[in-house]
């Protein structure tokens, strides 16, 4: 079974690549996601919700440490909406029997208001 941190690390590089099947499998079934933007429960609300959502904000995703402590990873990354000036954003993900099962993600997210 993967470790916390490599089930994470999956998930941003299912990110990076685009890759809806790799996203699908780090995820459990009854994940919960809370977030800036929005709230998404369930595996299939996740995905679609990454999908459509932040892979088209920001197809590019920088990851710039990961903290682990047990089954708790917090990621410290960089989304690039719309080529414009990268913002900074913390996940943390709560992973159990090699499945991701909470997400909780803040970030301030006025630029990304201001343009809609």
């Amino acid at each position: 079974m993967k470790k916390p941190a490599e089930v994470v690390e999956a998930y941003f590089e299912a990110w990076r690549t685009q890759d809806e099947r790799m996203l699908r499998e780090t995820l459990a079934p009854e994940v919960n996601f809370v977030g800036v933007l929005g709230t998404a429960d369930g595996a299939d609300a996740c995905v679609k919700g990454l999908v459509h959502g932040m892979w088209k904000l920001s197809p590019q995703v920088s990851v710039l440490h990961r903290f682990v402590d047990g089954a708790e990873v917090l990621t410290w990354f960089e989304i690039h909406p719309g080529g414009g000036a990268p913002l900074q954003v913390a996940n943390w993900s709560h992973v159990e029997e090699g499945r991701i099962t909470r997400i909780r993600v803040t970030f301030d997210p006025r630029s990304l208001l201001e343009k809609r």
